[in-house]
């Protein structure tokens, strides 16, 4: 299986050197056009790297559930697909509601999702099956905000995104069974669902548009300026959502206060007879 590389660290840095080392090792950089790059987002322990290590043949560390659900992916991993053709370049991304950040501290996560929407062909939304509907689970908030963002900042170009609902048994659309408990059932979903990515940059396929694709040679440059446009940018610098809610309500509780002080018949005699007093 091929070892992953920390592209980009918890705290933002992206690994220059890394990237190419890599590229210089699995002579990437002659590839030409002819290569694909597929990321992964989703929920923190929704089974994101243990599906691309499945699909793609990669090493990413997954997480062991008897030691608990907590936060194994950390920042932005990469990896070539050993088991692809053409050449395929898989990227493991941290969990989008990682509560090992707090609740405060998303910026990471618009930040990442919004990399690997500009850099990827194709992006797997990874989610339960239980939480179809469920605005925050599906990611919602987080790609309408990154759609935005992105169309200002990245020209036009076409990605596919690719919905796996996890522990679905009778499915129209890729989805897959649970890994812990049918692990068989899994692995046979799984085999299917890798070979939409054999030859996935021809015509007509997961990722067809190769008008505005870098080419092979200049992708390490490619990825580290978008990553700095994304850094440098302040429209994903926005209060998490608990905060927002909460500035909304303090605003509601003023008004209220306001309304019943401005009310009052005392305060309106106050008013009336010491105008002098409340200047």
């Amino acid at each position: 299986m091929e070892k992953g590389m920390q592209l980009i660290d918890g705290n933002g840095k992206f690994n220059v050197e890394g990237l190419q080392d890599l590229m210089t090792t699995t002579e990437f950089a002659q590839c030409g056009l002819s290569y694909s790059v597929v990321a992964i987002i989703g929920p923190q322990s929704s089974g994101k790297s243990t599906l691309m290590n499945h699909v793609f043949g990669t090493d990413f560390k997954m997480l062991n559930a008897n030691k608990g659900r907590g936060q194994t992916t950390k920042g932005i991993w990469i990896a070539k697909s050993s088991e692809i053709e053409p050449f395929t370049i898989a990227m493991d991304l941290e969990g989008t509601d990682s509560s090992a950040r707090g609740e405060d501290n998303t910026a990471f996560e618009k930040q990442s999702t919004l990399f690997a929407l500009a850099i990827a062909d194709t992006v797997l939304v990874n989610m339960w099956c239980k939480d179809i509907g469920l605005e925050h689970a599906a990611c919602r908030p987080l790609l309408k905000l990154v759609f935005q963002v992105m169309k200002r900042l990245f020209q036009p170009r076409k990605r596919t995104l690719l919905f796996v609902i996890r522990d679905h048994t009778r499915v129209e659309i890729t989805a897959l069974s649970s890994y812990e408990f049918e692990e068989d059932k899994f692995k046979d979903q799984v085999a299917h669902l890798k070979q939409r990515f054999f030859n996935s940059n021809s015509p007509r396929d997961l990722a067809a548009d190769r008008l505005e694709v870098e080419p092979a040679s200049g992708f390490s440059v490619c990825a580290e300026k978008i990553w700095k446009t994304i850094k440098d940018n302040k429209d994903l610098h926005v209060p998490d959502r608990k905060v927002m809610a909460a500035s909304v309500r303090c605003d509601e509780i003023a008004k209220e206060k306001l309304k019943q002080l401005t009310s009052d018949e005392a305060l309106k005699l106050n008013i009336t007879f010491f105008p002098s007093f409340l200047i």
